[in-house]
């Protein structure tokens, strides 16, 4: 890291061997890169949310002891971990993170303790534009913005190859932009955020307030196309939340591309109907910012962490 502002976009050339993990909501995910990239280890296992923060420390230091055993003794080696959040550089404590059993929590520390070495922690969402960058959809664009929607909604900015944090690590978290001050109720605190709109569980959350029954995104997704009129409805609210959220960010940041990734990203309407709604609400009367589909599915975030690592 070469500051409190900017993140080197790879681990000292000196450094062969790269460890990445990817502790995501729902699943952990582990990969041991070689010096020429090359692929060495990768597994994924459930993160046990449910049984609490010394499962979680638990499941991440195991995976990574797991990588390390097929490092080369001797052999200099990184690691690098993305978070659903971030570290407090004062504190070391863990702050906005939707896994909630992290907050307050010195997790770089404990890593540390446990495996005896030096860990770089960064947010997912930064992973994942680092990683979009470097070989994926943001190829070539000097300032990508790089966005999850999934359960939840967050953002990174990467500028110039190097992921941008800003002072207290929270530049890109547009998912925490409040966009309705009347609107639900965040976790965050704030109501009306950008991920009670437009995250999967933001969509089904106000499906259920509004029609009493609860379906997941998918479904409300696969009713809409086949006609259903409330899928229809609170597909097309979704549709015009994404335009406006989206639109609003690049009439601030005006990016030279943005990249989307997370699970919605896989909706076919977001590219097409999505991107026109974007395009009314933006402050450009001929808007040309590509919004791309991410080139690396699921698999960005867990590379991003491994080309962070120190």
């Amino acid at each position: 890291m070469t500051n409190n502002h900017t993140m080197m976009t790879s681990a000292s050339e000196q450094t062969p061997f790269r460890i990445g993990i990817d502790l995501g909501g729902t699943k952990t995910e582990a990969l041991l890169l070689a010096p020429d990239g090359t692929v060495l280890f990768r597994e994924r296992r459930a993160t046990p949310l449910d049984r609490g923060y010394p499962a979680v420390v638990a499941t991440v230091t195991t995976a990574i002891r797991e990588a390390m055993a097929l490092v080369p003794a001797g052999a200099p080696c990184t690691v690098g971990i993305g978070i659903p959040g971030s570290s407090d550089e004062r504190t070391g404590l863990v702050r906005n993170a939707n896994s909630t059993c992290l907050i307050g929590k010195p997790l770089q520390g404990d890593l540390e303790r446990q495996l005896g070495r030096a860990v770089a922690l960064c947010n997912d969402a930064d992973c994942f534009t680092l990683a979009e960058c470097r070989q994926g959809a943001g190829q070539g664009y000097g300032l990508v913005f790089g966005v999850i929607m999934g359960t939840g909604c967050g953002g990174g900015i990467c500028i110039d190859g190097r992921v941008r944090q800003g002072p207290h690590r929270i530049a890109g978290e547009w998912g925490h932009l409040s966009v309705d001050p009347a609107g639900a109720a965040c976790y965050c605190g704030n109501r009306g955020c950008v991920e009670t709109k437009i995250s999967g569980s933001g969509v089904e959350a106000a499906f259920a307030r509004e029609y009493g029954e609860r379906l997941t995104m998918e479904r409300i997704v696969a009713g809409a196309r086949e006609g259903e009129p409330r899928c229809c409805a609170a597909f097309e609210r979704f549709l015009d939340d994404f335009g406006r959220c989206l639109g609003g960010l690049i009439s601030i940041l005006d990016p030279d591309a943005v990249v989307l990734g997370g699970g919605l990203s896989n909706i076919v309407e977001l590219y097409t109907t999505g991107i026109e709604r974007v395009r009314r609400s933006a402050f450009h009367d001929d808007l040309a910012t590509p919004i791309l589909k991410n080139r690396l599915g699921d698999s960005a975030g867990v590379f991003g962490a491994a080309w962070i690592g120190i």
